[in-house]
């Protein structure tokens, strides 16, 4: 996660969100050897190692949405670790983006899916090595901390929801929870958990998701959460706007943020000029900040 940290407090990360229903019917080859769902999930992985290729350069990491792979079936895991693998080989950092959530049994199985590996009597199975990844924090402190410990184990880092980009989020997480709203309310359990996931920079693999489509918050979750890298989706296709995302670099302390754009990227005519637009954007507001 240290990646993260780098002079450029501003970086892109390449949203993989496939839709296989959208992609042409001779994307996969070997079509009369594979089934379904093998074929889909080699259309995918071949999509998704495009986008890598063409806009990769531009970008810092790719954030893989787990449920467009998972779809698929175990084929669709396969075409995830194959995808994860094509972006590690690339210099790319992997977001396992999940939002993963549960009970501490259940949460310390998460930590080892994604980052971390399980004993079993015939050895070990590895996870899928990813570098951070999103989780779900409403179930509390005791939920979310053996996932700060696999991300501690692995050298990895963790984003939780704290302000997200939907249209229905606000009805929820900027509602009143006594005296302060709900979004606060998560981003004190990134604080409190900060220092854990601390990196050499100064800034903590302990982050943040906050949807770039609510703006105004930004300056005073950076308050609340002044060592934490910001995961800022919503920027394009959801009309969130790069110009807008200032608050969230701190002119008097280091601060990152890593903007993540899927369809705005993949849908254009050129996936590698529109990421490098969006580079191009963002260095621009972290040099005036």
């Amino acid at each position: 996660m240290e990646a993260l940290a780098a002079e450029r407090r501003s970086q892109v990360c390449l949203g993989l969100d496939p839709d296989p229903s959208a992609l042409g019917p001779d994307s996969a080859p070997d079509a009369d050897r594979a089934g379904t769902a093998e074929r889909a999930a080699a259309a995918v992985t071949e999509h998704c190692r495009s986008l890598i290729a063409s806009a990769g350069p531009a970008c810092v990491a790719v954030k893989p949405q787990l449920a467009c792979f998972e779809r698929l079936g175990a084929p669709g895991w396969g075409a995830l670790t194959e995808v994860s693998r094509a972006a590690r080989e690339a210099g790319l950092l992997v977001v396992a983006d999940g939002k993963r959530g549960d009970v501490p049994v259940t949460a310390e199985a998460y930590g080892q899916a994604l980052v971390g590996e399980t004993q079993t009597p015939w050895g070990v199975v590895e996870g899928l090595c990813a570098d951070a990844f999103t989780a779900n924090p409403l179930l509390g402190g005791d939920a979310i901390d053996p996932l700060v410990d696999a991300a501690a184990a692995a050298g990895a880092g963790v984003f939780l929801l704290v302000r997200t980009s939907n249209p229905g989020a606000a009805a929820l997480q900027d509602a009143d929870l006594g005296g302060a709203p709900l979004r606060e309310r998560l981003a004190e359990l990134v604080a409190e958990r900060a220092s854990r996931l601390a990196g050499k920079s100064g800034l903590s693999g302990m982050g943040a998701v906050i949807g770039a489509t609510a703006p105004e918050h930004l300056e005073r979750l950076r308050e609340l959460m002044p060592d934490s890298i910001f995961l800022l989706p919503g920027v394009g296709a959801q009309g969130g706007r790069v110009e807008d995302l200032g608050a969230a670099l701190a002119p008097d302390r280091p601060a990152s943020i890593l903007v993540a754009a899927a369809r705005s990227i993949a849908g254009a005519d050129d996936p590698g000029a529109a990421a490098e637009q969006l580079r191009a954007a963002l260095w621009e507001l972290a040099h005036d900040g």
